[in-house]
């Protein structure tokens, strides 16, 4: 997951239903409700503190980084919400009013995982805390370098599937996921066992986002998720074998402002000499670049080749930057891609990156960032 210091057919295909949502939900659980509950249910409705059993046909799957943001989400889209942050209890029980799962993040090092004990340890802890919060599952985000064949390589191929048998048989219809870059190919290092592990949890949520190298693009700047890279990525993780119903597409909700050494006349931004050490980039939220888009130098401005939106400015030591991110538009292109292959969702990183304030244009802008995760209503023009 980008840490929070960085970052053909035009059929319109309609989503699937979504599973129903409180009304039907709420009453069998009260049905269930044991009547010994649990007096530490921090829910107004105890019920709520059941953990979510339905399996939705199409998943929304949410990062939650904190600051009471997730008041304002569009409930209606999601499926999964990830406290990344702090525990946060009432947001728990609004997503379970919501019909939405709520998950632990789970990290944990490689090469502690090479002992079973350890990982048999780590998993129960896991399962604990879980059941003591009343989450239902956990998102294994661990990005660290895996050499293919290696030791950790079987270990963690052997977390997942361990940490998933223990999940689902401890909590009852519980979730366990595992974050993955944008292509199989060791991306950053990350020689993992792809197919093992889609086998072994519920699905892989893919991090198409990060993708720009600089040292491999002459050190210039570029977009976070091109639209071809992208899914190309999904392509091949569907050619060695997985099912595209494991696969939940991620998307940015953020960019990259790079600070540009020479800036060319048709907009090239080259940030350093070779091989890019010097070169000054980083993370910027979707909500800042609205702020910043309209009055900077250059205005939108789109590449067609990476179908990407960037923007150019000047800053006060008169230095030139140039900043690529993505909006409604690049998204609903790639979003298309989830409905025309059949994947099983979409999500992003993170669900904090917009503006939620009372402000008229940032809350279209907002709405138009929710939409975009389904297109057909996009392009439909639907409200």
């Amino acid at each position: 997951m980008a840490r929070l210091q960085l970052a053909g057919s035009r059929r319109l295909v309609p989503l699937p239903r979504r599973a129903p949502r409180l009304a039907p939900l709420l009453l069998p659980l009260l049905l269930a409700l044991p009547d010994g509950a649990r007096a530490d249910c921090p829910c107004k409705v105890p019920a709520l503190c059941r953990p979510i059993t339905h399996r939705p046909d199409f998943e929304v799957f949410v990062f939650d980084v904190g600051h009471k943001t997730w008041k304002h989400y569009d409930w209606s889209q999601i499926t999964t919400v990830v406290l990344f942050s702090n525990y946060d209890p009432e947001l728990m029980c609004h997503a379970h009013a919501k019909g939405a799962r709520a998950v632990l993040r789970g990290d944990v090092s490689v090469k502690d995982i090479i002992n079973a004990t350890f990982r048999a340890s780590w998993i129960a802890q896991q399962v604990k805390l879980a059941k003591t919060q009343y989450l239902d599952g956990i998102n294994l985000d661990i990005e660290q370098d895996v050499a293919h064949s290696s030791p950790e390589y079987y270990a963690l191929t052997a977390l997942v599937k361990e940490t998933t048998d223990s999940f689902h048989r401890e909590i009852e219809g519980s979730q366990v996921t595992f974050d993955v870059p944008w292509g199989p190919n060791c991306v950053g290092a990350r020689c993992y066992n792809y197919t093992g592990i889609a086998d072994a949890c519920d699905f892989l949520f893919v991090m198409s986002y990060d993708e720009r190298c600089l040292a491999c693009s002459q050190c210039i700047a570029g977009a976070n998720s091109p639209y071809i890279q992208t899914l190309t990525g999904y392509d091949d993780f569907i050619k060695i074998g997985i099912n595209p119903k494991k696969l939940v597409m991620g998307i940015p909700w953020y960019g990259y402002d790079y600070t540009c050494q020479n800036l060319s006349v048709d907009h090239v931004c080259t940030t350093a000499k070779y091989a890019c050490r010097d070169a000054v980039h980083r993370q910027v939220t979707y909500q800042t670049i609205m702020k910043q888009v309209n009055s900077s130098t250059s205005g939108r401005l789109w590449d067609k080749n990476q179908q990407s939106p960037y923007y150019h400015y000047k800053d006060q030591a008169g230095h030139f930057h140039q900043v690529w991110y993505d909006d409604a538009q690049s998204i609903s292109l790639k979003a298309s891609y989830v409905q025309k292959h059949g994947l099983l969702g979409i999500g992003m990183w993170h669900a904090n990156c917009l503006d939620y304030s009372g402000d008229a244009i940032a809350k279209q802008q907002t709405k138009e960032m929710w939409k975009a995760l389904k297109p057909n209503l996009l392009q439909r023009g639907e409200k």
